[in-house]
C-alpha cells in the first residue's frame, strides 16, 4: 500500500492488487466450504432416511415371520365364543375347531383362502395369525362393504356362471377334459375348464394355499350357482402347489348337502377324505405331478 501526497496536501491510500486478489480468493474458500457442508449434509440426510427405512422393512419382515402364533388359550375362546353366538347360520363348535386346528399344523405363516364372506369372516383372520387370509365372494357390494368396514380384510368377488341345476352335466363336461383344459395340475388364470375359476386376481393363482375353506358361493336352490366351481379350483390350487408345505387342508362346509358331496367325492377325492362330522368334509389333499390327468386315484361312484 502506498501513500502518495498531491499538490495541494490530499493523502490517496492506493491498494496494491495482491491485497483485492487475496481478499477475493478467501471469499471463494468460504463459499467452496460452505457448498461442500451442505453437499456433505444432504448426503447423510439421504442415507440416514435409506437406512431406517430398509431397517423398519427388514423388521415388519422379521416380525411377521418370527412371531409366535395365537395361544392355545386365545384360539380356544376366540373359537367359543364365535361358535355359541345367536347367529342362526354360525358354523358349530366341531367345525370351527377342526379349521383351527389345520391352522396351528402350519409350521410358518399360513396361507388361508376362503369362498364366502361369513359369520365367522373375522375369526378366520385372527385365527390365522400372522398369515396371509384372502375371501373370495359372489357379492362384489359385500366385499366391498367389509374390506371398507374392516380395512384388514382381503376380499376379492367373482362372478359365478354356474348353476346348481346343471351340476351333473358339468361334472361330466369337466371329466372329459380331464386331460386338457380341465387337468388337475394347470394354472387356472389360463384356463377354459367350465368349473375353473379364472377371473380371480392374477397373485392368487402364485401362492401356494396351506388351507382352503369352501363356504360359499350359495347353493340352496336350483338357479343358484352352487359350489362346484369353488371345490373344483380349490382341488386345482391345492394340486398345483410349486413349494412349501405339499399337503393342503381343503374344508367343504354344508358337506351334507349332495351336490357338495358329490363334487368333493370327485375332485377331492374319498381317498383324501380324513373326517366328516356335522356338517363339514375334511380333506388333505397333496400336491400332484404337472403331468397328472386323473384327480383319484380311484374313480368314485358317487350317488
Amino acid at each position: 500500500m502506498k501513500n502518495n501526497v498531491s499538490s495541494n496536501g490530499t493523502k490517496l491510500i492506493l491498494l496494491h492488487p495482491y491485497i483485492q486478489k487475496q481478499g477475493s480468493s478467501n471469499r471463494l474458500w468460504l463459499l467452496a466450504c460452505i457448498s461442500f457442508l451442505t453437499l456433505a449434509f444432504l448426503l447423510t440426510l439421504i442415507y440416514t432416511r435409506e437406512s431406517i427405512t430398509s431397517t423398519t422393512t427388514t423388521t415388519v419382515a422379521a416380525t411377521r415371520t418370527t412371531a409366535p402364533p395365537l395361544s392355545k388359550a386365545v384360539t380356544r375362546a376366540l373359537v367359543h365364543y364365535a361358535s355359541n353366538s345367536n347367529n342362526t347360520e354360525k358354523m358349530t363348535h366341531t367345525d370351527i375347531k377342526q379349521i383351527s386346528d389345520a391352522l396351528r399344523q402350519c409350521s410358518q405363516p399360513c396361507n388361508f383362502l376362503i369362498f364366502g364372506l361369513t359369520h365367522e369372516t373375522l375369526l378366520w383372520k385372527a385365527l390365522n395369525h400372522n398369515g396371509r387370509t384372502v375371501f373370495i365372494d359372489e357379492n362384489r357390494y359385500y366385499a366391498a362393504y367389509i374390506e371398507e368396514k374392516y380395512p384388514e380384510i382381503e376380499a376379492y368377488d367373482v362372478q359365478y356362471s354356474t348353476k346348481l341345476s346343471d351340476s351333473a352335466e358339468l361334472i361330466a363336461a369337466v371329466k372329459e377334459q380331464v386331460r386338457n383344459e380341465c387337468r388337475p395340475v394347470q394354472n387356472l388364470l389360463f384356463s377354459e375348464c367350465k368349473l375353473g375359476l379364472n377371473d380371480l386376481p392374477n397373485q392368487l393363482y402364485e401362492v401356494d394355499w396351506d388351507v382352503i375353506l369352501v363356504d360359499g358361493p350359495r347353493g340352496y336352490w336350483p338357479e343358484a350357482p352352487g359350489r362346484m366351481a369353488a371345490i373344483f379350483t380349490a382341488a386345482v390350487l391345492a394340486r398345483s402347489k410349486k413349494s412349501g408345505n405339499p399337503k393342503t387342508h381343503v374344508f367343504v362346509h354344508d358337506f351334507n348337502m349332495k351336490v357338495d358331496r358329490i363334487t368333493s367325492d370327485e375332485f377331492l377325492c374319498r381317498e383324501n377324505l380324513v373326517k366328516s362330522k356335522d356338517m363339514m368334509g375334511h380333506f388333505v389333499l397333496e400336491r400332484m405331478d404337472a403331468n397328472s390327468s386323473q384327480f383319484c386315484r380311484h374313480s368314485s361312484s358317487s350317488s
